[in-house]
This record gives C-alpha cells, structure tokens and sequence, in this order.
C-alpha cells in the first residue's frame, strides 16, 4: 500500500463569520480544522470518517490540479479538507479521527499504476451525500487511472448487485477517474474484489490486440 502523507494540519477555535460562510460551514459551527495531505481520495474517506466520529461536517473539500508530484509548495499535497464544528474540541475529536483514518488507508500498486478499491462498511454525513444514499449505507469507493478507472468500473458493476451513485469521469482535478456505488457490504466488497482485477489485468496487457 503507497502510505499518505499527512502534510498539514491547522485549527480555527473561532473563525471569521465571513470565512465560515464563504467556505460553507454551517451556522453555529465556528470552528474550523484545516487538513492537507498527499492523496486526495483517501483523504474522503477520512474526513466522512470524522463526520461519524464527532459533531463534525466537511464545510469544505477539494482537490488540487495535476496531483501531489506536481504541487506547487511543500505543505500544498493533492487535496485540502476543512471540518466544521460547534466547539473546538469536537473539531479536534473529527480530526483525530480522520487522521487516524489516513493512517489505515491508501493506494494499492499493480505494475506501477496506482488505484483505490475501499469499501466503506457505513458511510457518514460526507459520503452519503456525495452518493446520495441514506448515511449508514454501504458504498465501494473505485478510482484508477483514466482508461483502467473506466475499464473496471464496468467490471465492478457486471460483479455485485451494485448501483451506480456517482461516476467519476476523466478527467478529474488529478487525471484519474472511478466511481461511488452502493449495495450490500458484501456486493461492495465483491465490486471491490472485480474492480482491483481489471485494473491489473490492464496494468499487465494495457494494448489490447
């Protein structure tokens, strides 16, 4: 597994009203947590993790063009999240936990091409509304490169009785693309299972004749 790099870390105990709406935090919820890291898909997980762990939610999120060997300063990464809370110590608690998370999560690597096959056993607040599922719900969480994301997406569909919530299409901010489906755990797992399959069937053989 190619482990993130947590590259910042920041806290807001009271942030200016007018950076908390612009930014998108809730009413009520001046107090801000400020993460960059290295990848950014992994960072999502994380961050719906903390929504699940604390008073929390994702004001902000978002990924940064070209990706993490191409940042534009050392603390810069691929992605930046910013959780939003009540009180500062339930700041601290989400954040905690989502880099508890990070810590556990990654990249796979098959013949030199990354990709993501997670399967999310409950999703919080974060995903469940990227999805558009009910929070709780199962989701499998698929990215790759452009070509490979898009090959095994079929794959990961054709495997489970998945549905698919959200599709990825290339290219994105980072040039990879995939997808959210939900179902079952373990129609999840098994769409997981097909799609890290494709990726390296096409990592071994990527011109097909």
């Amino acid at each position: 597994m190619i482990p993130v790099k947590v590259l910042a870390v920041r806290y807001l105990a009271n942030a200016s009203p007018a950076l908390c709406d612009a930014l998108g935090a809730p009413r009520g919820y001046p107090s801000l947590g400020l993460l960059t890291t290295d990848c950014d898909d992994a960072t999502y997980i994380a961050l719906d993790e903390a929504t699940k762990a604390a008073e929390v939610t994702v004001a902000y999120s978002r990924s940064f063009y070209a990706g993490a060997s191409n940042a534009s300063m050392p603390n810069t990464g691929e992605v930046i999240g910013i959780l939003a809370g009540q009180t500062p110590g339930a700041v601290r608690s989400g954040m905690e936990a989502a880099l508890a998370a990070l810590e556990r999560l990654g990249f796979e690597e098959v013949n030199k091409v990354a990709y993501l096959a997670h399967t999310v056993s409950s999703a919080g607040d974060f995903l469940a509304k990227e999805a558009g599922v009910p929070v709780g719900s199962a989701l499998a969480y698929l990215i790759a490169p452009p070509l490979e994301g898009m090959y095994a997406m079929d794959a990961a569909l054709k495997a489970a009785d998945v549905k698919l919530c959200k599709l990825y299409a290339p290219p994105s901010e980072t040039n990879f693309g995939g997808g959210l489906l939900s179902g079952t755990q373990s129609a999840c797992d098994a769409a997981c299972g097909a799609f890290a399959a494709a990726v390296a069937e096409t990592a071994a053989r990527p011109v097909e004749r």
